[in-house]
């Protein structure tokens, strides 16, 4: 039967190679769990036999050491497929897979830099040249203001309210919202706006975004994620930065200084404050390690 659900995905379906290995290698495990099961029929199958393998899967057994919640469930889609393909086939009057659901992948909390780390990724670009100016002032301006990086290189000039100290950015579904922005930021912005934008502006044809590249053109988001990265291999920061890296900080800064979490989700763009409430669990966190180091009785 598991041969035959291979065959059917990999000529009917064109699956890719790595992910028939992948169930095939989990349907070897599925079998091998059924004949410790004493499960020889594969009609005799039913649900809890395959709920008995999700428990073994996230638990392991003697054989196998346990599966992250993401591995495991991809086991028991293949598990799925290869019961939805015997019932479509009419091998089986039933599918006893129907009701049995993968586990919920965990809740990966985003990565967020300490204070210190942020601080020396700001202070990393030189003070002079144009690339540098226009790099520390998009930097100081994703951190001051939480800013996707495809909402910092879509803003216009007209989008920065110098007096006062917003910026209108554009958000997912073409949602607006105006973000306070901070002096340190907003500087940044000034001395590059005066500096070196009409050194890059003058090499384009007019465009009226903020942040330009050295054609005169508009920064790209692979760009200013780029500025981002190789800024922080130059500030020596080990952990691994990514786009959302300064917005994730932006966050978990917010809430470790006492700000309230529908607040942060108001600057952030968020349109459920489920969303948003994925930081408490970061300070959460930090606060469980910290009792855990401190507190005398915290052992046991």
């Amino acid at each position: 039967m598991v041969a035959a659900y291979l065959d059917h995905l990999m000529v009917e379906r064109g699956t890719a190679a790595n992910t028939l290995d992948s169930y095939a290698r989990d349907l070897r495990r599925y079998t091998a769990h059924l004949q410790g099961a004493w499960v020889g029929d594969f009609t005799a199958i039913g649900p809890e036999h395959i709920t008995a393998f999700g428990v073994a899967l996230r638990e392991g057994d003697a054989e196998h050491r346990p599966l992250a919640s993401s591995s495991a469930a991809r086991a028991l889609v293949a598990v799925r497929g290869l019961h939805r393909f015997a019932h479509a086939d009419g091998i089986t009057e039933n599918d006893p897979a129907r009701e049995v659901r993968p586990p919920a992948p965990a809740r990966r909390l985003p990565k967020a830099l300490p204070v210190q780390d942020v601080l020396r990724l700001l202070d990393m670009p030189a003070a002079d040249g144009v690339r540098p100016l226009r790099d520390r002032a998009l930097l100081e301006l994703l951190y001051s203001t939480g800013a996707r990086i495809s909402e910092a290189v879509g803003l216009d000039l007209d989008d920065i309210g110098n007096t006062e100290r917003t910026v209108l950015l554009d958000g997912k579904g073409g949602r607006q919202r105006l973000v306070p922005i901070g002096r340190p930021a907003l500087d940044a912005v000034h001395a590059y706006l005066v500096r070196a934008r009409p050194d890059l502006a003058a090499r384009g044809r007019g465009t009226p975004a903020v942040f330009l590249n050295v054609r005169g053109g508009r920064l790209s988001r692979q760009s200013a994620w780029q500025v981002l990265k190789d800024t922080a291999e130059r500030a020596g920061l080990t952990a691994s930065v990514s786009p959302h890296t300064l917005r994730h900080s932006f966050a978990t800064h917010l809430i470790e200084g006492g700000a309230d979490v529908r607040v942060v989700q108001e600057l952030l763009g968020h349109a459920s404050v489920t969303t948003t409430q994925v930081y408490t669990l970061i300070t959460m966190h930090t606060l469980r390690e910290m009792y855990a180091t401190a507190h005398p009785r915290a052992v046991g």
